[in-house]
């Protein structure tokens, strides 16, 4: 297959659930995927060989931070980002587009670009496209994310509708300005959650014919139930060969249910911010490593799982360096975190193969874990 083929290999009977492959430059991507973020070249106290042994395809990297430091002229001269963090599977940059939108107070917009301040030191910084296209191509991810304008929830109509004309310009201005052959350049859906919206940007971004789609603008504060309701005509209307990438997600429950709407990939920091803050995912549930239940708990943090993680320390043990704040805590749990989402995307994969993906959400659905998500 040639690169940035997207190949449709199984189908879900019973849902719209779909079994890809997505080629890149640094191997295929098997659909669907979780991504690990790895904010900064780094997935917080994961090394890139841990990344590997529990079965990561490829981590996300974000363009402003980078941009900001080291610069993307630092990576460029280092090999690019697959060299820089030793890294030689696939690599996902956004466009940065997110994090200047949320620091709404201090940017000042056109329709030529965006002008921000920089968090570090309060320096004020001017992006077109094309200015974004040339930081992503010197990055070296092999998939870039269009720059586009990212509306906060709840937003009027009418500022929703302004976003949505404007990413689609700039997306025609992306396209014009990236000549990276090695890399993909992915659209992002916006339109909040007005379905006319979200359907006049998929046939915008559609008309343009890019290797694969991001769906922007969700998990910013809507609820649950209404982000499932306006992703479900979005995903029908996006065309059926080219990756859906449901951007920020990273909820189990939430990532089924998408999964199931024709969703193939996602990424969130959830894995790992909530490791940080001594939260365990589990087969049953959330565990708050902090509680004095675990204290002479000497089985493994879940016996379901087959993380090192589980395979080689308690839940004692897990509570004590999460009660004393040491370092390894946050790291054992992160890996058991990812590893968890990582699985289950695998069991999703292998269950759409199998025509049994409708029955496998729904158990899933019916499981205590569920509730706890």
């Amino acid at each position: 297959m040639a690169i940035f083929d997207f190949e449709l290999l199984a189908r879900d009977d019973s849902t719209s659930a779909r079994r890809g492959r997505f080629h890149t430059a640094h191997g295929p991507l098997e659909t669907p995927v979780f991504m690990p973020v790895g904010t900064r070249a780094t997935v917080k106290g994961v090394t890139t060989p841990q990344l590997s042994e529990i079965g990561a395809q490829v981590v996300l990297a974000n363009t402003y931070h980078l941009y900001l430091r080291p610069g993307a002229d630092v990576v460029k001269d280092a090999g690019g980002l697959h060299a820089f963090m030793n890294w030689s599977r696939p690599i996902l940059t956004d466009s940065g587009g997110f994090q200047i939108f949320s620091l709404a107070d201090t940017l000042k917009l056109s329709d030529d670009g965006v002008e921000f301040r920089s968090i570090l030191d309060g320096s004020k910084h001017f992006w077109t496209p094309e200015d974004n296209m040339r930081i992503q191509q010197d990055l070296g991810a092999d998939i870039a994310m269009q720059l586009d304008q990212c509306p906060p929830y709840p937003a009027d109509k009418s500022l929703v509708a302004d976003a949505v004309e404007r990413s689609a310009a700039w997306a025609t201005r992306c396209k014009a300005a990236h000549s990276r052959e090695d890399q993909a350049l992915f659209g992002i859906v916006q339109g909040g959650v007005f379905e006319d919206l979200r359907l006049e940007s998929v046939q915008r971004l559609a008309e343009l014919d890019l290797p694969g789609y991001g769906i922007g603008g969700y998990s910013v504060g809507e609820p649950h139930d209404l982000m499932l309701e306006s992703l479900a005509p979005v995903t029908e209307a996006m065309p059926a060969d080219k990756p859906r990438y449901l951007m920020g997600v990273g909820n189990p429950t939430t990532m089924l249910q998408a999964i199931a709407l024709g969703v193939d990939m996602f990424d969130c920091v959830l894995p790992t911010r909530t490791a940080r803050l001594g939260t365990a995912f589990s087969s049953a549930g959330r565990m708050n490593m902090k509680n004095a239940q675990y204290a002479r708990d000497f089985g493994p943090l879940d016996p379901a799982c087959t993380c090192s993680t589980c395979a080689q320390y308690s839940r004692a043990y897990l509570r004590h360096l999460v009660s004393t704040k040491e370092m390894l805590g946050s790291i054992l749990l992160s890996l058991h975190n990812l590893h968890f989402l990582l699985d289950l995307t695998a069991q999703a994969r292998e269950a759409v193969e199998r025509g049994a993906y409708g029955a496998f959400m729904a158990s899933w659905l019916d499981s205590p874990a569920a509730d706890d998500y």
